[in-house]
């Protein structure tokens, strides 16, 4: 039977290689919506390829250039709007944005395929009851805790199994750098990552840590595992993705080369696999697997993830907001690659304490913590 996927996000790096993914198993998956902000030309041709039913542009000035290239597709405005005729829903959208396409998703009871982690990080009291949802089922596409997500499978009961989650970072391109080397580092400095191929965003974010920081918040969310059962741990190679330990001392680990594709089809396919072999390694060539502690002195991202993770409520969408306005100044050259921590720190000092209980008071928060980030770098750069 054809699976119906939908991408939203489908010009970015997720959704590119969810295509990937569909065009190695076209028997299997039918691409029926497809969904960007303003990329038009990526879109128009993702569309003329896979020809979707319904397409979803964000940029008024860009939708009607889509329409007219399009004709055999319906084309909306909303990207939420892709979930009623798909099976599965990518959410490769960058950023808060994606806050939409979650709920949706979950709300119509359909399957998640969770590439917007801060959605879930900054919403995760409103989308967890929207996991109950009958049909409802979330699978994360994010390397590690889509490692995780298979490890737990060896498990009968891992709620009273599961002891600890160890998520791994490759440590980004300035692994092994101290903080007062990293003062000066240029913006193509920080977006070359050593083994993975990402987003701008997300490749900043994987060079502070603070990545690695708002996946602890993630896989508290999506396993219900406590801050104290959340450990991070350096893993240059990229070649396990993640490890849990259970209640009898056994670690299972997922282990592949670098290669999100795989993730993307184990979503995809859930709770069966794909039959094209992503990330297979070569163990004849595979010499060694390296792990230390994180940094963090230099990374203090990490750390501030677990402070606002602890702190709950709307903690985590404040870090996660001004996150997104920090990083967005670093690639705009208005302020250094240190200088995010500091907007980090700033921020969460200033967080009111307020609870997010309804959708409302996350985009509250996020709007708020926004503001707050803005005026930090503002001050630092007068």
């Amino acid at each position: 039977m054809t699976v119906r996927v939908a991408i939203a996000g489908s010009s970015g790096s997720i959704g590119t290689q969810t295509l990937d993914v569909v065009r190695a198993e076209r028997d299997r998956y039918e691409v029926v919506g497809l969904g960007v902000g303003s990329s038009t030309a990526t879109l128009i041709a993702q569309a003329l390829e896979h020809r979707p039913k319904v397409v979803a542009v964000a940029d008024p000035a860009a939708r009607a250039e889509v329409a007219d290239a399009l004709p055999f597709a319906q084309v909306i405005d909303d990207l939420a709007g892709l979930v009623d005729d798909a099976d599965v829903v990518v959410n490769g959208v960058v950023g808060f944005a994606g806050l939409p396409v979650t709920v949706a998703t979950l709300a119509a009871g359909k399957r998640l395929a969770l590439a917007n982690k801060e959605s879930l990080i900054a919403a995760g009291p409103v989308v967890q009851p929207l996991r109950a949802t009958p049909g409802a089922e979330l699978i994360p596409v994010d390397s590690e805790h889509c490692a995780v997500h298979q490890c737990l499978r060896s498990s009968v009961a891992p709620g009273r199994e599961l002891t600890r989650i160890v998520l791994t970072a490759s440590g980004g391109p300035f692994r092994g750098r101290r903080r007062e080397e990293l003062a000066g580092v240029t913006r193509d400095e920080a977006l070359a990552h050593p083994t993975w191929s990402m987003g701008p965003k997300i490749t900043i974010d994987s060079s502070t840590l603070i990545n690695k920081g708002l996946e602890v918040i993630e896989a508290h969310e999506l396993f219900g595992a406590s801050y104290d059962q959340i450990e991070v741990i350096v893993h240059p190679q990229s070649i396990v993705h993640s490890m849990v330990e259970l209640s009898d001392g056994a670690t299972i680990a997922q282990l592949s080369l670098p290669d999100m594709r795989l993730p993307i089809g184990y979503a995809l396919a859930y709770p069966e696999r794909i039959g094209t072999p992503f990330g297979r390694i070569d163990w004849g060539d595979l010499r060694r697997l390296d792990f230390e502690p994180p940094d963090l002195d230099t990374f203090r991202g990490l750390g501030l993830a677990y402070a606002a993770g602890r702190l709950g409520g709307t903690g985590p969408a404040w870090l996660n907001a001004a996150n997104e306005v920090a990083v967005e100044a670093f690639l705009d050259g208005r302020i250094g690659w240190t200088t995010i921590a500091d907007v980090l720190e700033g921020v969460l000092a200033r967080h009111d304490g307020a609870m997010a209980d309804s959708v409302d008071a996350v985009i509250d928060a996020d709007r708020q913590a926004r503001a707050v980030a803005g005026s930090i770098i503002e001050e630092r750069r007068t």
